[in-house]
Parts: C-alpha cells; structure tokens; sequence
C-alpha cells in the first residue's frame, strides 16, 4: 500500500534546529560522527553498528579521517557543498578517480530516485551542480572523492526535500530489469564478508550489445546501498577498456565485497550510443528463505514517519546523469 506524506512541516522544524539549506533541499545531519555510529542516523539509531568505525562501509560519516563534507548555501535550482581538510579549510586539490574529481551520488531514503552527476570546482573549493534532488523525500547525498596526498574517501549528509510524496516499498529481488529499450541481467550473488563476482549482461531487442562505450573509465559503473542506513559501496570492475581483455559487452563483470547480510539495491550505469543508462536491481546478501533478509543487526531501519519507504517505480524521480 502506498502512503502520501507531506514534509513541509518536517523540513521547516528541523531548519530551526540546523539552520542550513542548499538548492531545494534542507540539511538534516551535520555534526561529526562519534566513533561506531552513523551521522545522519542518529536520529532513528537504535544502537551501535556491528561494524567498527575503522572499517564501515563508505556514506555512514559526514566526517571522516579529517575531513567533512559541508553543505552551503545555495540557490533553489543548485546544489553546493564544500569538503573541509584536517586544517579546517576547504580543499581545493583533488585526484581524478574514474575520469572525475568528483563523485556525487543522490538517492532517496527508500532507495528510489538515484543520481550520479559531477559537480564542478570553484577556486574557493566550492563544488555546484544542478540541484539532483528531483522531488520531495528524505535524500542522502554521497561525496566520492580523493583528496590529493590522502586516501579516497565517501562521506555522506541527509538532506530532506519539502512536499507531498508517495511512499514506495522497495522492489523484490530480481535476475532482470529493462530501461530504456535494454535489458540487463544479472548473473551471481553477494555473499557477505566476501568478495562476490557480480556479472551484468546486456542486450536490446534481444541482441547482445558488445559495443558498450567507455563510462567513467569503464565499460559500467555499479554503485550498491545497503537498504536501512543506505552504506554506501562502490563496486569495482573486472577489467577496464584497453587492457587486451575487457570485451565491450554485453557481459560487465563486477567485484562487490557486501559487508553483511541484508537488502541492498544495484545501480548500474552503462553508455550506449552516447546516451547513459541506469539499469537497478534488489539484491538480498545472505538470502533468508522468505527471500528478503530482515535489516542487518545494528543497523537502523529506514526512518518512519516523513521518510519514504520506495516503490516499483523506483529510479522515477530525479534519475538521470551529467
């Protein structure tokens, strides 16, 4: 069953108590996080996570190794947002990591309208886009970067989206997807605590399509959030274009290292004739017999109330890429 809920109220409650908006969007959590808890659920946790601080997966912290992701003020159709070094001043030195300095992943709480786009940097160390938050909800907001001479980090922030939304459960799990005209498959399955082989096979009109155009310095980029805290992990692929091996397609095969059983959704984008294309799936590490596991221990369930819980049109709002 879906729920309509109307965030006005929320938003404007939690602006007074943080007092913080960019683009469209309010900031919900800032704050550094103590070790062995997660930022931005601190207001729904219900405990510690399982997973000590020095290895959780990325997008639990708004501040990590030094370094904090600090939304700023902007206008209502941009996005901005600062990373602050250990001295407390905004970085301004970055590594290219797949083709890009920067990384910034949107969905929302109920891992629907997810966005993957690449801000750009002002000399202050300012980074604007156009606003990704396509549509009321609670959002969490993924910074993927490297800063020069230190380590890649992903560090995240909710920010909740004023306005009437309807909720949407999650999809169930699933080997096949479409978008766009194509049809994805996927063959394997995460096994937590270690290194799975994830292949994703695609094809259009029932042909195999094996002229897949480098994304991101690879044929496909997968992104996976685990459902509830939506930790953040960044899948590596098996191979790059150019390497004598790496085929085109239709097959791209990936290595995911899931951190605990559990609901996890895949987004994988993939560029075929010049266009990108977003292709998800509901996974489940560690299945129980009914075939969605329950929450993992530790870890928050998706916020109650003005969060969204998703829906079988996921990836609807706000999906796109630049």
């Amino acid at each position: 069953m879906r729920t309509v809920t109307r965030l006005a109220g929320f938003a404007v409650g939690l602006a007074a108590v943080f007092g913080t908006t960019y683009g469209i969007g309010r900031v919900v959590d800032r704050a550094p996080v103590v070790e062995g808890r997660h930022d931005g659920d601190a207001a729904h946790a219900t405990g510690e996570h399982d997973e000590t601080a020095d290895r959780l997966p990325g997008g639990l912290l708004v501040s990590d190794r030094g370094y904090t992701l600090e939304p700023v003020d902007a206008p209502a159709d941009e996005f901005a947002f600062r990373i602050a070094g250990p001295d407390g001043q905004p970085v301004t030195r970055y590594d290219v990591a797949h083709d890009k300095q920067m990384h910034l992943i949107v969905a929302r709480r109920d891992l629907s309208g997810f966005r993957h786009v690449h801000p750009e940097l002002a000399p202050d160390g300012t980074w604007r886009v156009d606003t990704p938050l396509a549509g009321p909800g609670q959002w969490r907001a993924f910074a993927d970067f490297t800063p020069t001479g230190g380590e890649s980090l992903t560090l995240g922030v909710d920010v909740t989206v004023p306005g009437e939304l309807t909720e949407r459960p999650l999809p169930a799990p699933a080997t096949s997807t479409t978008v766009d005209g194509y049809t994805v498959t996927l063959t394997g399955a995460p096994q937590p605590g270690r290194t799975s082989s994830l292949t994703l096979t695609v094809s259009r009109d029932g042909q195999p399509v094996t002229d897949l155009e480098p994304y991101l310095g690879a044929y496909g980029h997968l992104v996976a959030l685990r459902r509830g805290d939506l930790a953040y992990l960044h899948v590596h692929p098996d191979g790059t274009p150019g390497d004598g091996r790496t085929r085109p397609g239709p097959a791209v095969t990936f290595l995911a290292e899931v951190p605990s059983a559990g609901s996890y959704r895949l987004y994988l984008d993939f560029q075929h004739g010049g266009r990108v294309h977003t292709a998800e799936f509901t996974v489940v590490a560690g299945a129980t017999p009914t075939g969605v596991a329950p929450t993992p221990t530790g870890v928050a369930p998706t916020p109650s109330g003005p969060a969204p819980t998703g829906g079988a049109d996921h990836g609807t709002p706000g999906h796109g890429h630049n």
